[in-house]
């Protein structure tokens, strides 16, 4: 009995290739060619290797248009992320398709990258290793490159989910109090002595660090507006592992450059792989190129994630573990 067809559309780990090829027809993206981008050519290249799913990844343009092109084969399409955000779920759903995606194995590692661009932002490891690498560092002064320390410091962290309470934990190890903005408040036990704000006004005006773990979609589209930031104290530092087009850049780059905002941490951008220009011109911000989740052991497990949900649907005829829809 031929092997169900699985378009891959990303290079992914070598021991999640073999796995997938193991178990499926997989036509995998070996050199990672960025055929990806074009909705149209993953639709076509499902269509004609008769493709019973497509495994794709965040920033996939499975949009209402492709999604509509695929042909009637495909019946899951399971993305590399835990977030859907790139996925037309309404087309999916008038279309049968599953759609799946690998919650609960990220957190740790996005929450690491998270308290990485802390303390890059608060003590300007960012402008240090470039002073270093210029040749510019002409040794040890007293004054040099004077960050501020997270120790004691108010750690706000909007969005209090899985991430953000592992932040937290990490957080409390450097003696931070630790303060959230959510759609409601958490159990108690979850909490662990976190202070809960209801009203973004006193979330915002109690902080020193705000950490973004927000989904993406219009209803979060430019959340850390001019107004937003103004509201926040003089010296405060932001942080954005979450998504990129929750940040009003320009908001953001004019804080920066006035010094009302300290500095700044990201690894996600609103058009990335493009990054606003004002960015690039200040010291006072350390950029990542969208490391989240970038650890051996937690993109093994996206994988494995993806594989459980298609070889549940496709091989065994039950219903996907890790279902967004």
């Amino acid at each position: 009995m031929a092997k169900p067809v699985i378009l891959v559309t990303r290079k992914l780990p070598d021991g999640i290739e073999a796995r997938l090829s193991s178990l499926f027809d997989a036509r995998l993206n070996p050199r990672d060619e960025p055929w990806f981008r074009d909705g149209a050519a993953i639709a076509k290249r499902a269509t004609e290797a008769g493709a019973a799913g497509v495994l794709c990844a965040a920033g996939d343009p499975m949009n209402a248009q492709t999604i509509g092109a695929l042909p009637d084969s495909v019946k899951i399409v399971t993305t590399f992320s835990v977030g859907v955000d790139h996925v037309a779920l309404d087309a999916c759903k008038a279309r049968g398709i599953a759609v799946t995606h690998t919650p609960e194995v990220l957190s740790f590692a996005t929450a690491e990258t998270a308290f990485t661009l802390m303390l890059m932002a608060a003590r300007r490891a960012g402008e240090g290793e470039r002073m270093v690498r210029a040749g510019k560092w002409e040794g040890w002064a007293p004054t040099q490159l004077m960050g501020v320390t997270l120790q004691g410091k108010t750690l706000g962290v909007l969005g209090f989910g899985r991430i953000g309470r592992e932040l937290a934990d990490m957080a409390r190890g450097m003696q931070m109090k630790i303060h959230y903005h959510d759609v409601q408040r958490l159990p108690v036990e979850l909490e662990k002595g976190a202070t809960f704000h209801a009203d973004e006004d006193s979330f915002l005006g109690a902080i020193d660090v705000i950490s973004m773990h927000v989904p993406g979609g219009e209803g979060t589209r430019k959340w850390l507006n001019a107004a937003r930031l103004a509201k926040m104290k003089k010296g405060a530092i932001v942080i954005n592992t979450g998504r990129g087009p929750s940040v009003d850049d320009e908001a953001l780059v004019a804080a920066l450059s006035s010094g009302h905002i300290r500095a700044a941490g990201l690894d996600v951008y609103t058009a990335e792989p493009k990054i606003h220009l004002g960015y690039m011109s200040l010291e006072n911000v350390a950029l990542l190129p969208h490391l989240g989740s970038a650890t051996i052991e937690t993109r093994d497990a996206m994988g494995n994630r993806c594989i459980e949900n298609l070889e549940a649907l496709l091989l065994k005829g039950q219903n996907p573990p890790h279902r967004a829809a």
